[in-house]
């Protein structure tokens, strides 16, 4: 594969994505399909939501134009699209129709085991071990991408992150040129995506869009630990934001009898956009924690796998203090 190849597919995934998400924000605002405020809401006006249409379909064309232009895409790329274009229209009926939430976590499940069979299966060596964890922790982390997808440009921020630097320390120290490229493509997705949801968004991917998303990332993480194109505790590093606050809100709310699965306010994130006024203010600190702190972690981290434990512990530590430090704010 050539070195301008690579660069080209991304920008047309960026291309397409924009493209797509801005037709389907036409059509959206012609229909009225808008996701209307209320009191557990972090916006104020009634916005067009399903973008997540427009990232999943742009990945997935220009995924396929790849393989016409000489990429020799694994099968994982094949098992990952099909599962995350089906998730996609699954968010879609559920928008237009309502579903309920065991049917959709039934379905959620089945996609979930679904992947983990064909990427852990034989001939990849029969990790078979890795079936009942692996299921658990990619539909944790598609749940909890569903969670953290509550202020403008937050989630399309962490995917474009996360994919993207995992990409480039995979394609740098993993010698994993498809699983890199993969990775840049849905970054380059998600990049597009946020021409249309940067503060103030006018347009939100729903479950559409973060269902999928979190899908992907989770199947990112399996594949790549699987084929040792990426140090899965790389993985680790690179969504501890999102692990991190949501894992600690659920098992505060759990411990307060609550029910989980209704909507509620209480992530950090959305606190700190009330605290501070501003759903942009929260993006840019993201950013900064991102760059500054978890992408270097990660970097040593692929470099010098032998202080993983060490590594891992350090990205998280100042995470839980923030966590703890800001329970009572409102």
């Amino acid at each position: 594969m050539s070195v301008a190849l690579p660069g080209l597919i991304a920008f047309l995934a960026f291309i397409a994505s924009a493209g797509l998400c801005g037709l389907y924000l036409a059509m959206a605002r012609r229909r009225q399909w808008l996701d209307h405020p209320n009191h557990r809401s972090s916006h104020d006006l009634p916005t067009p939501h399903g973008g997540g249409v427009g990232i999943v379909l742009g990945l997935a064309l220009v995924a396929a134009l790849a393989a016409t232009l000489g990429v020799e895409w694994p099968a994982a790329v094949g098992w990952l699209l099909g599962f995350a274009l089906f998730l996609m229209l699954l968010g879609v009926v559920d928008d237009v129709r309502g579903l309920s939430v065991r049917l959709r976590f039934a379905l959620y499940g089945l996609c979930c085991l679904g992947v983990v069979v064909a990427l852990a299966a034989p001939p990849k060596g029969g990790h078979w071990w890795l079936v009942l964890p692996a299921v658990l922790a990619l539909l944790w982390g598609l749940n909890l991408y569903n969670f953290m997808d509550g202020i403008d440009g937050l989630a399309a921020l962490q995917c474009f992150f996360a994919a993207g630097a995992a990409g480039l320390l995979a394609w740098v120290y993993g010698g994993a040129s498809q699983y890199a490229l993969f990775c840049g493509l849905l970054a380059a997705a998600h990049l597009g995506f946020l021409l249309w949801n940067f503060p103030p968004a006018r347009l939100f991917m729903g479950d559409a869009g973060s269902i999928p998303t979190g899908f992907l990332l989770g199947g990112l993480w399996l594949w790549g630990s699987i084929d040792g194109a990426l140090a899965p505790e790389v993985w680790l590093i690179l969504l501890a934001v999102f692990l991190t606050d949501a894992t600690w809100t659920l098992i505060r709310r759990l411990l307060r009898g609550d029910n989980v699965l209704q909507a509620h306010r209480e992530h950090l994130y959305q606190r700190l956009s009330r605290h501070w006024g501003s759903h942009l203010s929260v993006d840019f600190a993201f950013i900064a924690v991102l760059s500054l702190w978890l992408f270097p972690l990660a970097w040593l981290l692929q470099t010098n796998q032998e202080y993983s434990l060490f590594l891992v512990t350090l990205a998280y530590s100042p995470l839980l203090i923030c966590m703890a430090k800001t329970t009572d704010m409102t």
